[in-house]
């Protein structure tokens, strides 16, 4: 097991009401507030009015970055900054999942910047400082409620990157599963698949002797393969939704992942299928998860996929250990099957090869050569053609 600190840094407020908190939550840290939030399905649903009741209430007022999109766009962020700038802003409040709530914190860390957003998501410049970040999450999955990232997309290049900074985490979060209840079964189930899939990339690789953060990882993919099917069929399911949710803050918070660090790769793959062709994320995982499995099953990896199919699918060990390794792999594949996300990229629109070499050579260059199982580019296509069906 490798070196680490944690320092998590982000009080949680979960359970039902407590949106009732948040005023005080965000005073503590400022009272002029930028709210981020996404297409306004915050206001349908009522959690909007109940935000503006508890930040009023505490002496908070706002200004609002609406419109984020589900992949959210550096435009966004630049939109944000300009809001902050010209509003003297103290605390960011993203309200939604997490893409209001990563480019609230790209938005956080650029105000204290005079160049370019993207410069900062690049590496091309450094952050200084943050606005502090308060979010009120709705949807379960990607964890960024609780974790030191965020994911910003330039349609101008076709780049979808991971930026960070500790300052990135969140100095509060409210998390209420009763906001999940409206969320749709194919987001639901997108959801499920993205939780699932941070778990994974912490699970497969990293230093070895990491044994109490593997087995935390399969009790966290055992809760999402119990109540990702339940909330899909029962969406007011209140006890499939808190699971789902605080699985998903765990997925990523570092818990399962420090002291076994590593580049990731199936995210590194995925990004570069949101960048070119803007599909829902989740589900871009589920498609190539088992394709990126079935490539790196060897006799180096075997081991560990055998682990994988017992002690999370409950898969009867066979005399050959590949065989086991093989149901596990197929058993995620009809999970994600069940819960009713497409199989290959042909039924998410994607219909050709058109983009499949630079794709890959981006996604080498995201640190797949450094990956549990180092993968080039060549073999990066290839598993990219595997999801063709």
């Amino acid at each position: 097991m490798d070196n680490f600190v944690y320092d998590i840094g982000t009080k949680i407020y979960f359970g039902k009401g407590q949106i009732e908190n948040l005023g005080a939550a965000v005073k503590a840290w400022g009272d002029k507030a930028l709210l981020v939030y996404g297409g306004g399905s915050i206001k349908k649903t009522g959690v909007y009015d109940k935000a503006m009741e508890s930040l009023k209430k505490a002496g908070v007022s706002t200004v609002e970055l609406a419109g984020v999109e589900p992949n959210p766009r550096v435009t966004s962020v630049r939109e944000g900054v300009k809001l902050c700038r010209e509003n003297g802003v103290q605390v960011v409040v993203p309200i939604g999942g997490g893409s209001s709530i990563d480019c609230a914190k790209v938005i956080a860390g650029s105000v204290s910047y005079e160049g370019d957003p993207w410069d900062l998501v690049i590496g091309k410049a450094k952050y200084k400082s943050f606005l502090p970040i308060v979010s009120v999450l709705t949807l379960a999955a990607t964890g960024s409620e609780m974790d030191a990232v965020a994911v910003i997309s330039n349609m101008d290049t076709n780049d979808k990157l991971g930026t960070g900074h500790p300052d990135m985490r969140p100095k509060a979060s409210i998390l209420d599963p009763t906001y999940t209840f409206t969320v749709s079964k194919y987001q639901t189930a997108a959801g499920t698949a993205d939780i699932m899939s941070h778990i994974m990339e912490n699970y497969f690789g990293g230093s070895e002797g990491a044994y109490l953060q593997d087995r935390m990882a399969e009790g966290l993919l055992k809760t999402c393969i119990k109540y990702g099917v339940v909330a899909v069929r029962e969406p007011e399911n209140y006890e499939a939704r808190a699971n789902l949710m605080w699985a998903s803050s765990h997925a990523i918070n570092g818990l399962i992942s420090l002291g076994k660090d590593h580049p990731w790769s199936v995210h590194s793959m995925e990004h570069q299928l949101s960048a070119y062709y803007d599909i829902t994320h989740g589900v871009g995982l589920a498609i190539l998860t088992p394709a990126w499995m079935d490539a790196i099953l060897s006799d180096k990896t075997v081991d560990k996929f055998v682990d994988f199919a017992v002690n999370v699918w409950g898969v009867t060990p066979k005399a050959d250990k590949f065989e086991t390794a093989k149901e596990g792999i197929a058993a995620l594949r009809a999970y994600f099957k069940e819960l009713g996300i497409p199989q290959t990229l042909p039924e998410v629109g994607i219909n050709d090869e058109t983009h499949f070499d630079v794709m890959a050579e981006k996604a080498e260059q995201g640190g797949l050569l450094k990956a549990y199982v180092p993968l080039p580019a060549a073999k990066i296509k290839e598993i990219y053609r595997a999801c063709m069906g």
